[in-house]
């Protein structure tokens, strides 16, 4: 069954543009439009649907970085028909809208969300904290932790950290709930060849659900590696990583 899913997210990655259906993914993985649906999800952990829409959306991303193509030719390259409806997506999935993201990403002074500016302290927030490591000899760059309300990480975190190397790390001022936690760096292993803009890999890791009670640290360790062909893109826009993928 895995090798079936393969075969359909290999056809979402190099047809996204098109109007692929759900009939289409199917007949692509030859099993039933049901089956398909429920196996897929499964194994990847989202719907064939949203796996199509994080495509779209990370490859609008690297036009915004790589080209000077207005939003709306961005839009339509990446198979929207519209553009108001491709704005609201990437707004709520990136965190900012399109224009904003764009100038973010080439390091221009943008305001920020407010998940991403200091909070002063809260007798009503926790602490998590732990250790963030690199699988295998993969190098990378610092890394940022964000603790989001949802499984799939999107639109901007209720608390963040940098963390300038592995090693320990310590959020504070973090909402009493339950969150997920992503952590995401750059992959800068020395490779031969070079990259377009906005390629560079990123390094990714999760953990949660991460339940938070005033005054009470939770501890939590990370490990970061790269995304693999199961996982959609990762789309959420996170200070520094997105200037350090420009740069590269």
């Amino acid at each position: 069954m895995e090798a079936l899913v393969r075969r359909a997210v290999t056809t979402i990655r190099a047809r996204y543009e098109e109007p692929l259906s759900l009939d289409d993914l199917a007949r692509t993985a030859t099993m039933s439009k049901f089956h398909f649906l429920r196996t897929f999800r499964d194994i990847t952990g989202v719907t064939p649907g949203r796996f199509l829409s994080a495509v779209r959306l990370h490859e609008a991303k690297r036009l915004l970085l790589g080209t000077g193509m207005d939003v709306a030719g961005v839009s339509v390259q990446v198979g929207y028909g519209s553009l108001g409806t491709f704005t609201r997506r990437f707004t709520e999935c990136v965190g900012m809208p399109p224009t904003q993201y764009r100038r973010l990403a080439r390091g221009e002074s943008v305001a920020m969300p407010s998940g991403l500016v200091p909070k002063h302290a809260n007798p009503q927030a926790g602490t998590i904290a732990g250790t963030v490591h690199t699988a295998g000899t993969i190098t990378s760059s610092a890394a940022f932790l964000g603790a989001f309300r949802g499984r799939i990480p999107q639109g901007h975190p209720v608390a963040c950290v940098s963390v300038p190397e592995n090693g320990p790390w310590r959020m504070t001022a973090v909402p009493t709930g339950s969150w997920y936690l992503l952590a995401v760096a750059v992959d800068q292993t020395p490779r031969d060849g070079g990259r377009a803009i906005g390629d560079l890999p990123l390094l990714v890791g999760t953990a949660g659900p991460v339940r938070v009670i005033p005054g009470v640290h939770a501890h939590v360790d990370v490990t970061i590696r790269p995304l693999d062909w199961i996982h959609p893109p990762m789309l959420v826009a996170l200070p520094g990583v997105e200037a350090l993928r420009m740069a590269a």
